[in-house]
């Protein structure tokens, strides 16, 4: 049985690069494409509804994005961790690390519902201007979607399992049963079809997390028949050192995410000041930016585990080569997409119901933010290379400058010009600037940890 395992593990060391990248990337591309469904989907029916409703999940989104922190901290810990150890060939390294995430998983849940107690309303009090229209569709939404998040947690475990053992089609299965289970349930819960009553955006909010169960369900079954290298179990003792692997590279990134979540406060914050539909807007471009580089995103997730696995078997060399496999595939990716939102940004903000007025922000908001998306490639790929060396805390310090401290110093500054289109321009210089500093760590790393041989 080991010796199997061993033959199945060695293409993440043996395959060549240019292959491997993209062979790891496309299952990648196309779960994450499901995936951004979810709230893209929700968002273009919830346009339908009013722009009060599209305003209050643009409003959600920070408080989503805090939610999801603590299963992708998870997520990405688990990952390095195990891809690590199957590259030492290491089973019960292996089995520690994937039961000490189920762990963290439910414990993730946990905070989550406590936070959403705690959090909700006073937070809807203060961010939606006053408008008790948009503070009430954005309490049923985000409230739901909090306190049935177990399945959210369960996804990001099960997942990953299948992603660090190299099966990363698996991936592709368990998100298609999620989000074709909420595309399905969006338009009836939300408009109530086929005797269903009309929810608005709390149909949305339960559409959503049902699907989240289902695809957790669907991971748990695909992982104990197709994913046997990844054994796991849930039980209230665990392995502390395993914990605390996982916790050291995640954590980082968990911490990133909150941050993140907080700036995005700050620049709703700021876009209240001209119009709510200014965060309506800001709102529709992150849905699409999720979109828009989900081949970016692909190839990153897929860089990995085999930057893990090769680090692991001590392959030092492959490592620089995927770096440079996956920026190539990474602007080729993106450019499909970028074309397109430079040259018809007012017809894909349509399929959002977009006013005159929404269009007039919109079509430069889109247009600017998209440069933005292009510029960000060289520090996603860096980012998602630290991670695989287990340098959490490094990609934490690029990341948290670029999406974090570089957006909000930029767009404070150009606030007082009264001038929208500054604050859209400030992310492109956030990712500009966070550029040498993405070259900077990379390089310190490799030359301490991945030295040629």
């Amino acid at each position: 049985m080991a010796e199997t395992v061993v033959e199945r593990e060695n293409a993440m060391g043996t395959e060549r690069m240019s292959r491997l990248i993209i062979a790891t990337g496309i299952p990648l591309m196309l779960s994450l494409l499901i995936n951004s469904l979810y709230n893209f989907v929700d968002s273009v029916f919830v346009s339908r509804v009013s722009e009060e409703a599209l305003t209050a999940l643009s409003l959600s989104a920070p408080i989503q994005v805090l939610v999801s922190a603590l299963g992708f901290g998870n997520a990405v810990g688990l990952n390095a961790v195990i891809s690590r150890a199957l590259g030492e060939k290491r089973p019960d390294k292996v089995k520690k690390a994937a039961d000490a995430s189920i762990f963290i998983a439910l414990c993730s849940w946990g905070i989550i519902t406590l936070l959403c107690v705690i959090l909700v309303k006073p937070y809807f009090l203060w961010q939606s201007g006053g408008n008790e229209v948009i503070a009430a569709y954005g309490r049923d939404y985000l409230t739901i979607c909090m306190l049935f998040s177990f399945g959210q947690m369960g996804q990001w475990v099960f997942d990953r399992f299948v992603i660090a053992s190299g099966k990363s089609k698996l991936f592709l299965f368990t998100l298609s049963a999620a989000s074709v289970t909420n595309l399905i349930l969006d338009p009836i819960f939300i408009f109530g079809l086929f005797g269903m009553p009309r929810m608005e955006a709390k149909g949305a909010a339960i559409a959503t997390v049902i699907g989240q169960i289902v695809g957790a369900i669907a991971g748990i079954l695909i992982n104990k028949r197709w994913n046997r290298e990844i054994p796991f179990s849930f039980h209230l003792r665990q392995d502390k050192d395993s914990i605390l692997a996982i916790l050291k590279v995640g954590i980082p990134s968990t911490l990133v995410q909150v941050l993140t979540s907080l700036v995005s406060v700050l620049m709703n914050s700021i876009l209240l000041a001209f119009s709510t539909t200014a965060v309506a807007v800001y709102g529709i471009c992150a849905k699409i930016q999720n979109i828009a580089t989900v081949g970016v995103h692909g190839i990153d997730n897929g860089l990995i585990p085999i930057v893990a696995y090769n680090y692991g078997a001590g392959k030092n060399k492959r490592i620089g080569e995927s770096i440079r496999w996956t920026l190539i595939y990474s602007v080729i990716l993106y450019l499909v997409f970028f074309i397109p939102l430079e040259l018809i940004p007012g017809t894909v903000l349509e399929i959002f119901d977009a006013s005159d007025y929404m269009l007039t922000i919109g079509i430069p908001a889109l247009r600017i933010l998209a440069v933005a998306y292009f510029v960000s490639i060289p520090n996603l790929v860096f980012a998602a290379a630290l991670q695989g060396l287990s340098l959490g805390t490094k990609s934490m310090y690029l990341t948290m400058a670029r999406q974090a401290v570089f957006p909000v110093l930029f767009a404070l500054a150009f606030k007082g010009f009264g001038n929208l289109n500054l604050i859209w321009a400030a992310f492109i210089l956030a990712e500009a600037v966070g550029i040498p500093l993405a070259v900077c760590l990379w390089r310190g790393a490799y030359r301490q940890y991945c030295k040629e041989s």
